[in-house]
């Protein structure tokens, strides 16, 4: 299809008038490739279905415009071509000039914000951040909204800063939630906004000018238009900094080069009209600014008769031209605020956004938090009530224990014979009354101590055969009448008898041979 065709041109009338994109300025052969390469990703066939297409789905316009503006940057992208511009422009420009002259940098078709961040790197590593920050301005400018908002953010992954050196990311980038985010007291010096270089006013008074690898988009007759207004938007000595595909050799007369090769041209200064020789002439009476012009006078035959001199009164003009620049001066100066202003705000609020998500993120977290807290006291609640009826059982339990311990230390006093009860290693667990009066010692004194270790009047080596019958296998009983002297240090005969422990059903009461019961009774 070619360029010309009329339905594409509705096209391009359309985006122009519903979202103030003109595009009509474009190489129609890479336009219409990329309009055809979105057309196919929606299937539609034409360019009226397609137009169709975006009457219906408001949403369409931000994918085509996406394809259409490929917008691919990188840090120092062509970093022979950054070398040569700090070593042969920024740091003369830097020299040349006064400690507190202003330097005002503009970044046109800036995308996401790469290369406006490396001329504040470029330039802060020239001047120090200190001068840095009170000296430089960078303009960064694009009309893709949705760039310029992730522009704005100054944060990339580890994928776009792995070229930089590692000593320029550790002085001008920090680590925020994953992400390598531009110093904030840097960029509050790198100001962003929409401009559409083929409609808007440009910037004025820039020292430097870099528009890299944007031009080419355009037509010969837009990149003119374009080449007009940088050319109007430079200082006197400004400088412009293209990409490698763009050569300006038919636009010598506003850039000359500085460095072909690395496209970077000086502004050239306007020169006056053709056929004029520009002179002044002041009158004796009251000051008068005249411009003249100089023209041949000659016959009909070309024979030259003279020169004609045309005076003209110019006070006026100046006067006026003087003003209107003064108030355009003006005018850029509180456009120039009212911008950055908005980049301030609009950063503001961005970070105000991001506090609010984070307070909500931590509101939800607290929340969860809280039910968590409140599912555990629940638990513990229940937890605490199964402890209660616990408690209580074992209160219960300890109780009958009581009753029982009582009741059977009534039933071993009731006993007229010394009583001990021993366990498999023939330790003392019990110890009654009329074992402490027959040998003197108390029930705390021999807990837990070893029967045949006890120093009484009984002669324990002649009980240690009754005792292994007893918790051997099978569990005998025994006993014998042993000579034995009493606490009082009287001789006495003792009966002494040794039983294995038993449970009900007859069997041992802790298992084969765990304890034994010796009585120990006076004859």
């Amino acid at each position: 299809m070619q360029a010309t065709d009329p339905t594409f041109e509705a096209l391009l009338v359309h985006l122009k008038e519903a979202r103030g994109f003109d595009f009509t300025g474009y190489k129609r052969s890479s336009l219409i490739r990329r309009v055809r390469r979105r057309m196919s990703q929606v299937g539609t066939p034409g360019y009226p279905e397609y137009l169709d297409h975006l009457q219906v789905h408001p949403d369409e316009f931000t994918a085509l415009f996406n394809t259409i503006l490929i917008n691919v940057t990188a840090f120092f992208r062509d970093a022979d071509a950054w070398e040569y511009l700090r070593d042969e422009v920024l740091e003369p420009m830097v020299a040349g000039r006064p400690g507190d002259t202003p330097i005002r940098v503009w970044s046109a078709g800036c995308a996401s914000g790469e290369e406006a961040y490396t001329l504040a790197m470029a330039l802060a590593e020239i001047l120090g951040v200190e001068r840095f920050r009170e000296r430089v301005k960078i303009y960064a400018t694009d009309v893709d909204e949705e760039q310029l908002t992730e522009a704005r953010q100054a944060a990339y992954g580890e994928r776009e800063v792995r070229d930089l050196a590692p000593g320029l990311v550790e002085r001008y980038f920090e680590q925020v939630d994953g992400r390598l985010v531009f110093r904030k007291d840097l960029r509050r010096s790198v100001i962003f906004g929409r401009n559409d270089l083929v409609q808007d006013a440009p910037i004025s008074r820039i020292d430097l000018l870099t528009c890299r690898n944007t031009l080419m988009y355009f037509n010969a007759e837009t990149q003119a238009k374009i080449l007009g207004r940088f050319h109007f938007a430079l200082a006197e000595t400004g400088v412009l900094f293209l990409g490698k595909a763009e050569m300006l050799l038919n636009h010598s007369s506003l850039f000359a080069p500085i460095d072909l090769r690395r496209r970077v041209f000086r502004r050239v200064p306007r020169p006056h009209a053709p056929g004029a020789v520009p002179g002044r002439v002041t009158g004796l009476d009251e000051p008068r600014d005249e411009t003249f012009t100089a023209s041949p006078l000659s016959d009909a035959d070309g024979s030259l008769l003279g020169v004609n001199l045309v005076f003209r009164d110019v006070t006026a003009a100046r006067r006026l031209q003087d003003e209107l620049e003064h108030a355009n001066h003006q005018l850029e100066a509180a456009y120039e605020e009212l911008q950055s202003t908005n980049e301030e705000l609009e950063t503001t609020n961005e970070e105000l956004q991001s506090t609010v998500e984070e307070l909500e993120t931590t509101n939800e977290e607290l929340q969860s938090t809280n039910e968590e807290l409140e599912t555990m006291n629940e638990e513990l609640q229940s937890t605490n009530d199964e402890l209660k009826s616990i408690n209580d059982q074992l209160r219960i339990s300890t109780a009958r224990l009581d009753e029982a311990n009582a009741f059977l230390e009534t039933v071993l006093t009731s006993l007229q014979a010394g009583v001990a009860v021993v366990d498999a290693d023939l330790r003392i667990r019990m110890w009654n009354r009329h074992a402490e009066d027959l040998w003197g010692l108390r029930s705390g004194e021999v807990i837990g101590q070893h029967f045949l270790n006890l120093d009484i009047g009984l002669p324990i080596d002649r009980v240690r055969p009754l005792l292994h019958g007893s918790l051997g296998a099978g569990g005998a009983s025994a006993e014998t009448a042993l000579d034995a002297v009493n606490r009082r240090g009287r001789p006495i005969t003792v009966r002494v008898a040794c039983t294995p422990l038993r449970r009900r059903d007859g069997g041992p009461a802790d298992g084969d041979g765990d304890g034994a019961i010796i009585v120990m009774e006076t004859a």
